[in-house]
């Protein structure tokens, strides 16, 4: 389900006395974040501010924006979370945002009417991501998100067409 405005991270703390920020961010990398120019305060992108400084510092980002101009103004937005515009993103072909897999339809990529479930949360465990997938009953099963079973996503459309390894669902063959 592709959203217009998605989750960068969390601002956690302030750094310096003018008004920098340290941001958690919820993507693969502190280095992601170094693409966006503007970042928004609200799902809805009604609120924004320009980025003037980004930079990784280890596993956090510290970032400055022009409407934030003292360490009093930053740390009155500890907790914020900032999102990114999707269409400001640019992804390499076959990457996702986790935020969008989320909800989608997991179908069997030879017969189209078998469903699986809905991808309900991701882990990357460093090797490959692990997408939780539950079924109607509410069974949940892991499966690797790896190339030789996941054939296709189509997040516009809310669907991931899957080939699973043999014993991960109890009818696969």
């Amino acid at each position: 389900m592709i959203k217009e405005y998605l989750e960068l991270g969390q601002i956690v703390s302030t750094h310096g006395i003018r008004g920098e920020l340290r941001v958690n961010p919820w993507c693969d990398s502190p280095e992601f974040a170094k693409q966006f120019r503007t970042v928004y305060f609200d799902k809805k992108g009604e609120k924004s501010a320009k980025v003037t400084l980004c930079r990784p510092h280890g596993n956090i980002i510290l970032m400055k924006l022009d409407t934030v101009n003292s360490v009093d103004e930053a740390a009155a937005l500890r907790n914020t979370v900032l999102y990114i515009k999707r269409a400001d993103a640019k992804l390499p072909e076959g990457t996702w945002f986790i935020e969008e897999l989320i909800g989608c339809d997991v179908l069997d990529a030879d017969d189209n009417d078998k469903k699986y479930g809905v991808l309900t949360d991701v882990t990357s465990t460093g090797a490959n991501d692990v997408w939780y997938v539950t079924d109607d009953e509410k069974n949940e099963y892991l499966l690797p998100a790896i190339k030789d079973v996941v054939i296709k996503v189509d997040v516009a459309e809310g669907k991931a067409y899957i080939r699973p390894l043999k014993g991960i669902f109890d009818d696969a063959d």
